[in-house]
């Protein structure tokens, strides 16, 4: 899908997004016929699922609009998110997410050509970088810095000083990635408003924000790498996919919060017309009905309010849509001695817990004394004479 118009290069940067900051600066390099340079950071932590679906989906318009993207693999920032995950961890993870976003995008059918994975480590601990760190370390209150982290950084009471750096960094990162906007979600809102004016402060340009909405998942919150149930890891086999769509929450009629609504409207149509036919189709052979066929989600969400689409009807056309996206990936995974490798490493199975051997004590009364006695009675262990023990002058043993 190319698209050369300035016009549908931005409408397309536009699709779906809940807001665009200092747009200006990207509509400027558009009318001028040059590339958007675009970032997008993703702290290496957890294990990816079908959640990063939704950003992915969004570089790849950004890429089919024309648009340079990189993708920064923040694997420091994952170290100082309050220890998510061991340095050593953090390492394998960035070459798991680096094997398992390209190969998203290129399931999408989009050159990937204009895309850059960057790793954070090689740029962040360069001189020039720290100095920056430090700099602006000088020029932000720790208020400011905890505000902008605010919804980013795992909050807790004491929490790490690297908690405070983590915004600092991400907002340099714009500088050192010579991005002409960052991508982000809704939550990153504060640290983006604060990037605008943290950045001059440091004598360098602002850049525009492009803020996703903060789609819900299966279960209507958020999905997350933590809560099995929530979400669908990006290798599971289309049986296990099947079984935890058909588990997902969709009451029929309610479309607010509705994770499957969700899920096509902000990656199954999109890739659709990233492919060419973009279209949502719902099979009703069952009921000896035509097929439903959507390209917009106005209609679905009106058929599904007026219950003439059902989450018994949704479930399956989504399992039928999201495996035939998953197929590649998985297929790429499986011939890939070397990621196989990295996930062992990235992701260890965690360690068995010892069983404790229950100490059942004595079965009958008065058996840890006279234990007691025979061990008192016995050699020492080094082979020196026992104690003796003090005798009456009747010559029994005072105990």
């Amino acid at each position: 899908m190319a698209v050369a118009d300035s016009d549908q290069r931005f409408a397309l940067i536009k699709e779906n997004l809940a807001e665009v900051l200092n747009e200006e600066i990207i509509k400027k390099i558009l009318d001028e016929g040059k590339h958007p340079k675009i970032y997008w950071g993703t702290a290496t932590t957890g294990r990816p699922h079908c959640g990063y679906f939704v950003p992915a989906i969004k570089i790849a318009q950004f890429l089919a609009a024309g648009c340079d993207v990189t993708i920064l693999l923040a694997d420091i920032h994952g170290f100082l998110d309050n220890l998510k995950a061991p340095i050593e961890l953090v390492m394998h993870r960035a070459e798991f997410y680096r094997h398992i976003i390209t190969t998203m995008l290129k399931a999408v059918g989009v050159p990937t050509d204009k895309l850059r994975v960057v790793l954070g480590s090689s740029y962040q601990k360069s001189p020039e970088y720290v100095m920056d760190v430090y700099k602006m370390a000088s020029l932000i209150s720790e208020h400011d810095a905890k505000k902008a982290g605010a919804e980013v950084v795992k909050q807790t009471d004491n929490a790490p000083l690297s908690g405070l750096l983590y915004p600092i960094l991400q907002v340099l990162d714009e500088q050192y990635l010579d991005c002409d906007a960052q991508f982000g979600g809704m939550d990153q809102r504060k640290l983006f408003t604060a990037a605008k004016e943290w950045l001059p402060k440091l004598g360098y340009r602002e850049r525009a924000h492009l803020l996703n909405p903060m789609v819900p998942g299966l279960h209507g919150g958020k999905m997350s790498s933590s809560d099995p149930d929530s979400k669908i890891d990006l290798l599971d086999p289309p049986e296990v996919v099947a079984k935890k769509i058909r588990k997902a929450h969709a009451a029929p009629q309610v479309v607010e919060e509705n994770g499957l609504l969700a899920f096509i409207e902000f990656v199954l149509l999109p890739a659709a017309r990233l492919r060419g036919d973009g279209e949502f189709r719902v099979e009703r052979e069952r009921d000896g009905l035509e097929p439903l066929v959507y390209t917009g989600i106005e209609k679905i969400t009106e058929d599904y309010k007026n219950d003439v689409l059902t989450p018994q009807l949704i479930k399956p056309a989504i399992t039928r849509e999201l495996n035939a996206l998953l197929a590649p990936i998985q297929e790429a995974f499986q011939a890939s001695k070397e990621w196989q490798e990295i996930a062992d490493k990235a992701y260890p199975p965690p360690p068995k817990k010892e069983k404790k051997v229950k100490n059942k004590g004595t079965r009958y009364p008065g058996a840890a004394k006279g234990q007691e006695q025979q061990k008192e009675a016995a050699p020492a262990a080094d082979g020196a004479p026992k104690e003796e023990l003090p005798v009456r002058p009747n010559g029994e043993a005072l105990n």
